[in-house]
């Protein structure tokens, strides 16, 4: 059992709510990441979701482009994601770390390479925005071969044919997109979230946590309620932009600060 689906089990069955928050590897400059990173867990994080930055990163935001601008600046690549996460091992086995990112840079790297390189670095999954199932064998398989989970995007327009096809190639947990959009768009609809939920619950065994939209503790306890977790991003990323100016560690500070009004918020539940 991988790292993930050992996590995500003990607290899928404990009725704890699982908490994902993704931010961008080198962002606002590349010192402030591992702190942050650290310091998200101690507030309670479950998953980390570690953006490696790209050029064309097409289902984000503004705020999330800006924070992917801002990592290239600093020269921040996939290997360099890879040498990062091998870091936050050395005093970090328990928590599993996620791969957000875009297939180009993973197929430059070639997927063997990759699935190897990452597996040894201490990565626990990979998810490929861009890389649809029908695209994804010969890449699971390597990553399958790695112990890696492959995760899924599920969007309000995924048909129950379509979610069926993800399901079957997902490990580890979904990630339902709440709204259609970008991420950090406004306009959550908790009603409709509720039934595409029920209509893909029904499909899969695998958690399936919720992000795209939720900005604060209100938000992310409404959707909790419904599902089995949440994840956390731009909200994320605007705050560490805005302090780009400060130490890596009152960064973390202020991240850790909404981490943990968010963990406290689905908690209540």
């Amino acid at each position: 059992m991988s790292r993930i689906s050992q996590h995500l089990s003990q607290a899928k069955a404990s009725g704890k709510k699982i908490l994902v928050a993704y931010i961008v590897n080198g962002d606002p400059y590349p010192q402030a990441t591992l702190t942050t990173m650290h310091a998200m867990v101690e507030q309670g994080v479950d998953v980390i979701e570690l953006g490696v930055p790209f050029s064309d990163p097409m289902a984000e935001g503004p705020v999330i482009q800006k924070g992917h601008e801002r990592a290239l600046e600093h020269g921040i690549s996939l290997k360099g994601t890879l040498e990062l996460v091998r870091e936050f091992r050395k005093t970090n086995d328990t928590t599993p770390v996620v791969l957000m990112g875009y297939a180009n840079p993973v197929e430059r790297f070639g997927y063997a390479e990759f699935a190897l390189a990452a597996s040894g670095a201490g990565v626990d999954g990979l998810l490929t925005v861009d890389l649809p199932p029908e695209e994804v064998s010969v890449l699971k398989s390597e990553l399958d071969s790695c112990g890696l989970d492959n995760i899924f995007l599920l969007a309000p327009t995924t048909t129950l044919e379509r979610a069926k096809k993800v399901a079957a190639h997902a490990s580890g947990f979904l990630y339902y997109v709440s709204l259609k959009g970008v991420t950090g768009a406004g306009h959550l609809d908790v009603d409709a979230v509720k039934t595409k939920l029920a209509e893909f619950g029904q499909l899969t065994d695998l958690p399936v946590c919720v992000g795209f939209g939720i900005k604060d503790p209100q938000t992310a306890k409404a959707v909790s309620a419904l599902a089995d977790g949440v994840v956390i991003g731009s909200v994320l990323v605007d705050k560490m932009g805005a302090m780009a100016d400060k130490t890596a560690d009152e960064i973390a500070a202020a991240v850790g600060d909404i981490v943990s009004g968010i963990r406290v918020a689905i908690d209540s539940i």
